[in-house]
């Protein structure tokens, strides 16, 4: 599949917040299902896009999914310290899923952590159900750091990765 991963356009943040949203909701990743808070932060692609670089993969003009890229020094970055870069709500629609989207994703997010001056480690927090994107990140070279695992909220720790670029 000829995967392109470009920024989203403004037209799209609608239809990649409801991707991001439908991915959590359906993979039974949001605690309070329709009611998680976390549900409008998922949806608010304009949001972020405002303190980082949110991208796409397109095939033939259909948005696959999507993913927040963000410098240590943007506010959606969760874990990132100095020398490092983030990406956050890596997001592919059911029905493109086991096509490469994520890992073109993630792919570029290396690609633009590897071209910021000073960063030399790109980060991410993954929640421990999340198996599929795991494999992605250990084939491509990511590390789990467990030290710098973390709890956004009581009950949820979130695992951590980091690969050196």
């Amino acid at each position: 599949m000829d995967i392109v991963i470009r920024a989203a356009s403004v037209a799209e943040y609608e239809e990649l917040g409801e991707i991001t949203a439908r991915a959590y909701l359906d993979d039974g990743l949001l605690d309070f299902n329709e009611d998680d808070f976390y549900l409008n932060v998922l949806r608010d692609v304009a949001g972020r896009a405002v303190s980082g670089e949110v991208l796409v993969a397109d095939h033939d003009g259909t948005v696959l999914g999507g993913v927040t890229f963000a410098s240590n020094t943007s506010p959606l970055a969760d874990i990132a310290g100095p020398g490092e870069a983030e990406f956050r709500m890596l997001a592919v629609a059911r029905e493109a899923r086991g096509r490469g989207a994520g890992e073109a994703l993630v792919r570029a997010c290396m690609a633009r952590a590897g071209a910021l001056e000073g960063v030399t480690h790109l980060v991410l927090s993954t929640q421990r159900s999340m198996t599929g994107a795991h494999r992605i990140y250990e084939r491509l070279g990511f590390t789990r750091t467990p030290e710098r695992d973390w709890a956004p909220i009581p009950g949820l720790t979130l695992l951590t990765y980091r690969l050196e670029l």
